[in-house]
C-alpha cells in the first residue's frame, strides 16, 4: 500500500470510529493531497489565458464589497441550499450565496407551479438577499437549475433532444441556437444560472448518464461545449454577455465523470493524467475559452482521490493552468465523500479549491461548521477571500446587482412556436438510420400505417430523465401541454396525405382496424428504455430488455404476418439489439427526442407528391456494439470492432451494412467472467419488478417513490436515501397479516450459471424494527417450485439502525428445492408479523458463496 493510500485509510477509519478526530482527519486529508500533487504533472494540460481580461474596475468593486463583509457574510456566499429547505428569511439571515431547485423540486412543492410562481419565489429570494436591515452588505443571490435539455423542470417548456441525440446531428450552430432558446425560457422564470452543459466523454456505455454526453469523440464534445456555452451566455466580447436574455452556464462535471471503471456513476476514473487531460478534459478546452463562468466539481474520483477534495485538479489545473477565473460549485452533497469530511463539515473541500458547497437540506450545520473553521484558520483567510471574490466576480459580470431581467414574466416565450420548431429541427437531425432493407424508408404517407410499441404515444419515454421530475417518471400526457408524441406526429402527417395511422400499443389489429377493411401496409414500432437519471440508469449489461424481450416478441409477431416493420428505438445509449435488428426491416436510433415527436415523422415519410423535404442526416455519436460484452467500445482502442462505427449513419439510397442474421448470442460476460446479476440496484433491474404480494390478493406493483398494499397499507414500500438519492427501499409490515415483497420477472429466468460460479445472494440491510415473528427469504421457480430460508435470527443479530451486508449461499435455496434454470422470483422477503427494514443493492455475486453469512451448513 502506498503512503497516500495508507493515509486515506487512516482518515476513513478515524472518521468512522472516533467522532472527535474530525480536525485530525481533515489535516491528514489535506496532507495526503499535498503529498500526491508532487506526482501530478500540470504540463500535460494546455496553458490557457483567462477567457476575459482582468477588469480593474470590476476587481476594485469586489474589493470594496469584501472590505464591508463580515466573515459570516463571506461564509454565507459559500452555501447553496435547495428551495425545498430554504426560505427567503433564511437567505436574509444567513446571507446565502445561492439556492437551487433539484430535479423534481418546484415552488410551493407544486409540480404545476406556473412561470409566475417561479418568478415570484425568485423575486422573494432576491429581495431577501438585498435586505440590509441587519447592517449587512447587499449581495444578490444566484439561483441555479438543471436546465439540461430545455427548461425541463417546468410544465409547458420546450424539451430538446438529450445531448446524445444532439451529438448525432453534428451541427454546432444548432447547439448554439438551442442554448439561446433555453436561456430565454429559463429567464422567463427569473432563474439566473443553469447547470449545463455536461461535457463528459463516455468510455463505458453502461454509465447511467451516457445520454448527457454529446459523444465518445472528444473533438465533438469540445466543439459542442463551446457552442452551448456561447448560446447560453452569449459571446464573451458582446455587450450582452451574461446579461439580458442570457444565463450563467456551467461546465460539468470536472473531471473524468464519463470514464469511471465499469461505467459506475460516481465511481473511480483510473487513467494516467495525460489521458485525463486529452480525453476527459476536451470539453473544458471548448467551454473555458468561450467564457463559461462556473464549473461543477464531479462526484467521481481520479485514481482513488475524490474530485471535491482534489487540490491539484481544482486549483493547480483548472484555476491556474487552464486560467479559470469563475467559481467552482460542488455537486449534490458531493463534499461528503472527501476523506475526513462529513455532510455538515468539510474544510478540506474549500481548501482544495471548491468555492461553493451544494448542500440541499443540511446547509445550516455546514454553514455553522464552515464559519467556525474559517474563524479558527482551518480554512485559510486567503482561500476564503478567493472563493468569495470568484463568486462576486460572476454575480457582477452577470448583472445580478442591477437586477435587469427583461424577459422575466414575459408570456409567449416558454414553449413558444419558434422554440418548438427549433426542437423539431433538432429531432430530425438527431435520427440515425442504422438499417434500411430494400430502401423501405422513406415511406409513402398515403398508406395504412399501424403504430405500435409502448413508446409510440408516451411523452415520458421519448423525453427520458431530467424531465419535470428527476428520473423523468410519474408524468402523464397532461404534463406536456403543446408537445406531440411520435404517434401524434405520424398520424397528422399520414392523415394529411390521405392515409390512415392507427395506434395499437401491442400490435393487434383486425379487419375493422382500418376504415378500408384492409390490414396495415407497414408497422412502425416505437420502443426502448424507460426513463432514468444518474446512477439509477447504470447497467450491468448492455443487452436490451435482458431476460424479457417483450419488444422483440412484438416485432417478430408482426414480421410473421408479412408486415414490413420499421423500428424506432428510444434509448440513452447504444445497446446490444442484434435480435431486434434481425426482426426489423428498417431500424432508426431516435435517442431521447424530447417534446417534439413530430420531428420523427418528418423524416420517415415523403411528401404526398413523393418528394423529400427532410432526409436522414444523423450519424452515430457513439460506436454501436456488435457483441454484448463490448461495453467499452471506442475507436481509439486496438480491438475496435463495432457493429456500427462512430460516425455511421445511412443516407438516402445507401445499402444497409447488416443482414437479418446477426449473432444473437446474448451472454452478458466477456472472457468467461460472469458479471454480478443486478436484481435491485437503486431501482429494480430488468427483467425484475418489485411487487407486494399477499395471499388471496392481487400483487401490487411498486411504482414511483411509494406504494402500499390495499387501503389498510399492511405493507408499504418507499424509496429512501442511503448513500445517494433514492438508492434504497424502506419496507414496513404492520403485521395485520403475512405478506411478502418480491423481485419477480414476467417470464422464468435461467440463472443456473450462478450456481456453477459459487454465487451468493447479497444485499445491504438496515433493520429499523427488530422482528418478533418469522421472517423468510425465498426464491420462486413456478408452480410447486420454491425454497424459503429462515431469516429472523440473522436480522435479529444486526445492529438496529445501522446498515449491514447480508449474504446467502445460493446452494441453500437449491437444497430447499429451488430450480435456478427457471427462476420467477429472484428474492422474496416474507414476514409473519410487524417488521421494518431498509434494503439496497440486491445482487447475485459470483464467487461470494464461500464467505456468505448464511451457508448451507449454518
Amino acid at each position: 500500500m502506498s503512503l497516500p493510500r495508507r493515509k486515506m485509510l487512516g482518515v476513513l477509519l478515524c472518521s468512522a470510529i472516533v467522532a472527535g478526530c474530525e480536525r485530525e482527519g481533515q489535516h491528514r486529508a489535506e496532507t495526503m493531497i499535498a503529498d500526491t500533487v508532487a506526482a501530478h504533472a500540470t504540463s500535460v494540460w494546455p496553458a490557457l489565458p483567462p477567457a476575459l481580461p482582468v477588469d480593474p474596475a470590476l476587481e476594485a468593486r469586489i474589493t470594496g464589497l469584501m472590505a464591508q463583509m463580515s466573515i459570516e457574510e463571506k461564509v454565507g456566499q459559500l452555501i447553496q441550499a435547495e428551495i425545498k429547505y430554504t426560505t427567503p428569511e433564511d437567505v436574509r439571515k444567513y446571507h446565502l450565496g445561492s439556492v437551487l431547485n433539484g430535479g423534481g423540486t418546484y415552488p410551493n412543492n407544486d409540480k404545476f407551479a406556473t412561470p409566475e410562481d417561479w418568478l415570484a419565489l425568485s423575486e422573494a429570494y432576491f429581495a431577501a438577499s438585498m435586505d440590509t436591515s441587519d447592517g449587512g452588505v447587499a449581495i444578490p443571490i444566484i439561483w441555479g437549475s438543471d436546465a439540461v435539455h430545455g427548461h425541463n423542470n417546468i410544465v409547458g417548456a420546450t424539451l430538446f433532444p438529450h445531448n446524445i441525440g444532439l451529438g448525432a446531428a453534428r451541427d454546432p450552430d444548432l447547439i448554439r441556437r438551442i442554448g439561446v432558446a433555453t436561456a430565454r425560457e429559463v429567464a422567463v422564470t427569473g432563474i439566473d444560472w443553469t447547470f449545463a452543459p455536461t461535457v463528459a466523454v463516455v468510455r463505458d456505455d453502461r454509465w447511467g448518464r451516457t445520454y448527457e454526453s454529446y459523444s465518445e469523440d472528444p473533438a465533438v464534445v469540445k466543439a459542442y461545449a463551446e457552442a452551448m456555452v456561447k448560446g447560453l451566455q452569449g459571446e464573451k466580447n458582446d455587450s450582452d454577455f451574461l446579461r439580458g436574455e442570457h444565463l450563467v452556464a456551467t461546465a460539468k462535471h470536472f473531471v473524468g465523470d464519463g470514464g469511471t471503471t465499469r461505467g459506475i456513476d460516481r465511481g473511480d476514473n483510473q487513467v494516467p493524467e495525460r489521458e485525463l487531460a486529452k480525453v476527459h478534459g476536451a470539453g473544458y478546452l471548448g467551454a473555458l475559452p468561450a467564457g463559461v463562468q462556473t464549473v461543477m466539481a464531479s462526484f467521481n474520483s481520479w485514481n482513488g482521490e475524490p474530485l471535491h477534495g482534489h487540490k491539484h485538479l481544482l486549483t493547480d489545473v483548472l484555476k491556474a493552468r487552464l486560467g479559470f477565473d469563475g467559481f467552482v460549485v460542488g455537486d449534490w452533497n458531493g463534499h461528503r465523500f472527501v476523506p475526513g469530511c462529513t455532510l455538515d463539515s468539510c474544510a478540506a473541500a474549500i481548501n482544495a479549491g471548491l468555492d461553493m458547497f451544494m448542500v440541499p437540506s443540511d446547509w445550516k450545520k455546514l454553514y455553522e461548521n464552515t464559519l467556525a473553521q474559517a474563524s479558527r484558520g482551518e480554512i485559510r483567510p486567503e482561500r476564503l477571500n478567493d472563493a468569495v471574490r470568484r463568486i462576486l466576480r460572476v454575480k457582477i459580470r452577470a448583472g445580478l446587482f442591477e437586477h435587469e431581467r427583461p424577459l422575466a414574466g414575459r408570456s409567449g416565450i416558454l414553449g413558444s412556436a419558434e422554440h418548438r420548431a427549433l426542437a423539431r429541427e433538432a429531432v430530425r437531425k438527431s435520427l440515425v438510420l442504422l438499417k434500411n432493407n430494400n430502401n423501405l424508408l422513406p415511406l409513402a404517407p398515403a398508406q395504412n400505417v399501424l403504430v405500435a410499441g409502448d413508446g409510440a404515444h408516451n411523452l415520458s419515454k421519448q423525453s427520458g430523465g431530467w424531465t419535470i421530475s428527476w428520473q423523468g417518471t410519474g408524468n402523464t400526457r397532461e404534463d406536456f401541454p403543446g408537445a406531440t408524441t411520435i404517434f401524434e406526429g405520424i398520424q397528422a402527417l399520414v392523415e394529411a396525405a390521405g392515409g390512415e395511422a392507427v395506434l395499437s400499443e401491442r400490435g393487434g389489429f383486425s379487419r375493422a382496424t382500418f376504415t378500408s377493411g384492409d390490414g396495415p401496409d407497414v408497422a412502425i414500432v416505437v420502443f426502448g428504455e424507460a426513463p432514468y437519471a444518474e446512477w439509477h440508469g447504470d447497467l450491468a449489461s448492455l443487452e436490451y430488455q435482458l431476460g424479457s424481450h417483450s419488444d422483440l416478441a412484438l416485432l417478430q409477431a408482426l414480421r410473421k404476418q408479412g408486415i414490413p416493420v420499421v423500428s424506432i428505438f428510444l434509448s440513452g445509449r447504444p445497446l446490444w439489439v442484434n435480435k431486434e435488428l434481425n426482426a426489423s426491416d428498417a431500424f432508426v436510433a431516435a435517442w431521447l427526442p424530447g417534446s417534439e415527436g413530430v420531428g420523427v415523422a418528418d423524416v420517415l415519410f415523403t411528401s404526398p407528391e413523393g418528394e423529400r423535404p427532410y432526409r436522414f442526416s444523423g450519424t452515430l455519436p457513439f460506436s454501436w456494439p456488435h457483441y454484448v460484452h463490448q461495453t467499452v467500445l471506442n475507436p481509439y482502442h486496438a480491438a475496435y470492432a463495432p457493429l456500427f462505427p462512430l460516425g455511421y449513419g445511412l443516407q438516402d439510397g445507401a445499402q444497409s451494412l447488416v443482414s437479418n442474421t446477426l449473432s444473437e448470442d446474448g451472454e452478458t460476460y466477456s472472457d468467461g467472467a460472469l458479471e454480478d446479476a443486478w436484481l435491485m440496484v437503486s431501482r429494480p433491474r430488468s427483467p425484475w419488478k418489485l411487487l407486494i404480494a399477499e395471499e388471496q390478493r392481487e400483487p401490487v406493483a411498486v411504482t414511483g417513490n411509494r406504494s402500499s398494499s390495499g387501503p389498510d397499507t399492511n405493507i408499504t414500500v418507499a424509496a429512501i436515501d442511503w448513500e445517494s438519492q433514492e438508492d434504497a427501499r424502506q419496507i414496513r409490515w404492520k403485521g395485520l397479516r403475512p405478506g411478502a415483497v418480491r423481485l419477480a420477472a414476467e417470464s422464468p429466468q435461467d440463472l443456473s450459471r450462478y450456481l456453477k460460479e459459487r454465487a451468493a445472494l447479497t444485499l445491504d440491510v438496515r433493520v429499523d424494527r427488530t422482528p418478533e415473528h418469522a421472517v423468510r427469504a425465498g426464491i420462486d421457480c413456478g408452480a410447486g417450485c420454491a425454497a424459503e430460508l429462515p431469516l429472523q435470527s440473522a436480522l435479529a443479530k444486526l445492529q438496529p439502525g445501522n446498515w449491514s451486508k447480508v449474504s446467502i449461499d445460493l446452494q441453500c435455496f437449491v437444497a430447499g428445492g429451488a430450480d435456478f434454470s427457471r427462476v420467477s422470483a429472484a428474492l422474496s422477503i416474507t414476514s409473519e408479523g410487524a417488521l421494518a427494514l431498509a434494503v439496497a443493492n440486491v445482487k447475485y455475486v459470483p464467487g461470494a458463496a464461500d464467505s456468505a453469512m448464511i451457508s448451507c451448513e449454518g
